[in-house]
C-alpha cells in the first residue's frame, strides 16, 4: 500500500471509527432524568474560580441545560452546544429567556465559529469520544488569549461501592465497561488528561480532585447512588441490543442493585477529576 493509500485508509477508518462511536455515545431517552438534576455549584464547581460577569464561555455537551444556566448567572455571554437535537430544545424551552445564554445543535469535532471564549468547559463529555486528544486540539484555537480550557471527566475503573456489589450488578457494570471500551472510549480518561493536555502544548496545567462522595446517612443517597440503576434502564438497553447482556440480566441488575440501595449500600464514591489550563 502507497503512502497516499495509506492515508486515505487511515481517514477512512477514523471517521468510521468516530461514527460507531457516536452511535453508542447518543443519549438514549430518559437520560435528561440525570442531567437535569445537576448543578453549577455540586456538580462543575472548579468552574466557579473563574466566572465573572465579563467571562465568554462555551458549554461543550451541555445536555439539558441545567449546569449552562448556572453559568450564565455568573458570566457574560455563555453559549451551549450538544449534538443531541432533543436536549437542545430541552435547554431552550427551560431556559430559553435566558438573556445571555443561547443553545446550539452542534458537534465538537466540527463546531466552528469566529467568537472566542475566556472559558471553555467541557464536563463528563470527553468520556464519549474515541478521539478526546482530536477533540482537543479542535477546542484549542476557540480559546482567546490567556483563556482556560476546563475539562472535568471520571475514571470508571476507579469507581468505589461499599459494600461491594451484588453480583447482578457487578456483572452488568463489566459489560458496560466492556461495551464503551470495544466503541472506543477511554474509561480512566480522567487519568489521561493531563498528559493529553501536555501532548498539545497547554500551559499552567491544573490538575483538581472532584471525587462524587455519597453514603447512607445523606439525604439523597439513593438518587445518586441510584445513577446506575438508571444507567442500568437506559444504557442497558443499548448492551442488550448489542448483546453485551441479556434483557434477564439487565433487569436482574436493576432489582439487585436498588435491594443494594435500600438495604446494605452505605457508600458509592465516582473517580472525578478537573484538569484545566491555558
Amino acid at each position: 500500500m502507497n503512502r497516499f493509500k495509506k492515508s486515505v485508509f487511515l481517514k477512512e477508518t477514523a471517521t468510521m471509527q468516530q461514527q460507531f462511536a457516536e452511535k453508542r455515545a447518543a443519549m438514549p431517552e430518559g437520560t435528561n432524568k440525570v442531567l437535569d438534576r445537576r448543578s453549577l455549584e455540586t456538580d462543575n464547581k472548579n468552574l466557579l474560580k473563574y466566572l465573572n460577569s465579563g467571562s465568554s464561555v462555551l458549554d461543550v455537551g451541555c445536555g439539558s441545560g441545567a449546569i449552562t444556566r448556572g453559568i450564565a448567572g455568573r458570566a457574560g455571554k455563555v453559549t451551549g452546544i450538544d449534538t443531541s437535537e432533543s436536549l437542545i430544545a430541552l435547554a431552550r424551552k427551560n431556559y430559553g429567556d435566558i438573556s445571555n445564554l443561547e443553545f446550539q445543535v452542534a458537534d465538537i469535532h466540527t463546531f466552528d465559529t469566529t467568537e472566542r471564549y475566556d472559558i471553555i468547559t467541557a464536563a463528563r463529555v470527553l468520556q464519549w469520544l474515541s478521539d478526546p486528544k482530536e477533540a482537543l486540539r479542535k477546542l484549542k484555537p476557540l480559546l482567546k488569549e490567556g483563556g482556560v480550557l476546563a475539562i472535568l471527566d471520571y475514571n470508571h475503573e476507579k469507581i468505589q461501592w461499599h459494600p461491594a456489589l451484588p453480583v447482578e450488578m457487578q456483572k452488568f457494570y463489566d459489560a458496560f465497561l466492556q461495551w464503551r471500551k470495544d466503541a472506543g472510549f477511554d474509561n480512566a480518561i480522567a487519568d489521561n488528561l493531563s498528559q493529553l493536555f501536555a501532548k498539545l502544548n497547554f500551559k499552567d496545567i491544573n490538575l483538581e480532585v472532584q471525587f462524587e462522595l455519597t453514603q447512607k446517612r445523606d439525604a439523597d443517597f439513593a438518587s445518586k447512588a441510584g445513577i446506575w440503576s438508571e444507567v442500568a434502564k437506559t444504557r442497558g438497553n443499548q448492551l442488550v441490543k448489542d448483546k453485551y447482556i441479556t434483557e434477564e440480566e439487565r433487569l436482574a441488575a436493576i432489582a439487585a442493585y436498588d435491594s443494594w440501595i435500600a438495604n446494605e449500600g452505605q457508600l458509592m464514591q465516582m473517580y472525578l477529576l478537573a484538569v484545566e489550563a491555558k
